[in-house]
């Protein structure tokens, strides 16, 4: 398929001005179209959606039919998960409010939709083919029958290498098709712990659009789809030149009911070892953290990603799913914040709460 790029970080400020003072979202004029082949695929996905709805314990639901849909994933002290508990074991607040469970299944079968966002900014040099191989690996293990996936790429523009497919072939190779962009800007090659954070250079960084790369991902690609959906992110955490800001990253993410989880390919030492700060790891929490997700620090060391994929594709596959009706039913589009409480201690992993349906 045609490689579908969005603009780097220098035109997209006539762009948002466009869209602001006509009342339209930016993204919205970036449209990412998949072939023929992609379009079979996705159709094929979802009618065994459609035909396997009946079977499913749980009803996919939309805040537009008043009925919130929740994944989370239970957890020991430990860090250890812990499955099968009962419906019993949990109670769910919204904006403090007791809600009442009517939907619950211990493990969801929901088909899943996963995005995997690369970061390719000068900065991944050195870590950039680990993280295709082990990428590839991870792909291959979590994708079954029914279940959809897109590649994505990001530095100072914004690449669609792969659109929803359930092809396995196709996303590795989208994988393998990412190479470091820096504008033609110099990097510092023999940097030790390259993958962290921004390097210095002679002039002004072009930029890695990581915040707008999960806005569009997020708006564009996961609020279109039902079901169980997850970004994983492989970056440094460290953005430059976005257009978007972290909130709204964490916003569009929220708004599309999608779990973000970020592996961190980041070394600190040698960011301190230079006189470089790095806080690559705080925005990153909060985008995590936000969306019932989390940060996993890898560095850039192999058998760290693979345990780090490992551990997600755990997490993906043990998910306790609720649904409940709101008991408040004002359609105002404010956000609502979900509290989940084990009443045995238990440390419940979820997103923190949902946008409201706004009244047409």
């Amino acid at each position: 398929m045609a490689l579908k790029r969005f603009p780097p970080a220098q035109m997209l400020a006539p762009l948002l001005l466009a869209a602001l003072t006509s009342g339209l979202i930016f993204a919205q004029d970036v449209q990412m179209v998949p072939d023929q082949q992609d379009k079979d695929s996705a159709t094929k996905a979802q009618s065994h959606k459609a035909d396997d709805q009946d079977d499913q314990p749980v009803t996919t639901f939309k805040a537009n039919v008043e009925v919130v849909q929740l994944f989370f994933n239970v957890k020991d002290k430990r860090g250890a998960l812990i499955p099968n508990l009962p419906k019993e074991n949990f109670e769910i607040l919204e904006d403090g409010k007791p809600q009442t469970i009517k939907y619950f299944t211990p493990e969801s079968n929901l088909p899943l939709t996963l995005g995997i966002m690369i970061d390719a900014s000068a900065s991944q040099t050195n870590v950039l083919d680990m993280e295709k191989q082990v990428g590839g690996a991870f792909l291959n293990d979590i994708l079954r029958d029914k279940d959809m996936a897109f590649v994505m790429s990001f530095d100072i523009g914004v690449d669609l290498l792969q659109d929803f497919t359930g092809s396995v072939r196709r996303l590795k190779a989208a994988l393998n098709d990412v190479k470091i962009n820096s504008g033609g800007h110099a990097y510092l090659p023999d940097t030790p712990g390259m993958g962290g954070g921004p390097v210095p250079t002679s002039g002004t960084p072009k930029g890695t659009l990581l915040y707008d790369a999960v806005y569009l991902a997020a708006h564009d690609q996961m609020s279109q789809q039902v079901d169980r959906k997850a970004m994983i992110l492989l970056t440094d955490g460290e953005d430059q030149g976005s257009r978007y800001r972290i909130r709204d990253a964490i916003e569009a993410a929220q708004k599309s009911d999608t779990i973000v989880y970020v592996l961190l390919c980041a070394d600190r030492n040698a960011y301190f070892s230079m006189g470089i700060g790095y806080s690559g790891d705080s925005d990153m929490k909060k985008l995590t953290e936000q969306t019932g997700g989390r940060v996993i620090e890898v560095g850039n060391k192999t058998d760290k990603l693979k345990a780090a994929f490992e551990q997600i594709s755990q997490e993906l596959r043990s998910q306790y799913s609720v649904g409940y009706t709101s008991t408040n039913p004002l359609k105002d589009g404010k956000f609502r914040k979900i509290e989940i409480h084990s009443k045995d201690g238990s440390k419940i992993q979820s997103r923190s709460g949902y946008f409201a349906t706004a009244a047409e």
